[in-house]
């Protein structure tokens, strides 16, 4: 970790780095809290796939970065889906989430979405908790959603904020 974090849009060159700080934050910062089989259902390969970048271009991306590069980032799709939610393992408990969630409320504002909602993981469930976010019982429908797991809490919890916050 070097220095403080500044936040900015996703630019087409950051495809490779967003995905490493994907795959470290669930291979390495979710490791104690998954099977291992959960973590292979989550992410199995470190490889970037096809269109990756593309995929986050299309979206509000806002990603953190310091001296080192890409420390962390979130996307929100134009239907209020938060879809993307991490930061590097060595960079959680810093704030660094605090301020990229920020970012995307101002972005929802600015839309005027009224609701955001969320298939969160175990360790990001408290994390949005504290932010205003309750259980969502009634979840749009989303393709691959949740990630079936055997275990009595799964890996994805069903969630929104509404309404919106403003500052």
């Amino acid at each position: 970790m070097t220095g403080p974090a500044s936040l900015r849009r996703f630019r087409p060159g950051d495809a490779a780095a967003t995905r490493e700080v994907f795959w470290q934050a669930v291979r390495i910062g979710a490791a104690g809290h998954y099977t291992e089989a959960q973590l292979a259902d989550w992410v199995a390969d470190p490889a970037m796939p096809e269109g990756w970048g593309d995929w986050l271009g299309r979206h509000f991306t806002v990603v953190a970065e310091d001296g080192d590069g890409i420390v962390g980032f979130f996307m929100l799709e134009a239907s209020g889906y938060l879809n993307m939610a991490f930061v590097r393992p060595e960079w959680r408990r810093t704030g660094l989430a605090d301020c990229l969630h920020a970012a995307i409320l101002a972005e929802a504002r600015a839309r005027g979405m009224p609701r955001l909602t969320v298939w969160a993981s175990r360790l990001a469930r408290p994390f949005l908790a504290r932010h205003g976010w309750t259980l969502d019982p009634d979840p749009p429908p989303l393709a691959g959603h949740p990630v079936p797991t055997d275990d009595a809490e799964p890996i994805d919890v069903a969630m929104k904020l509404a309404p919106v916050p403003t500052p």
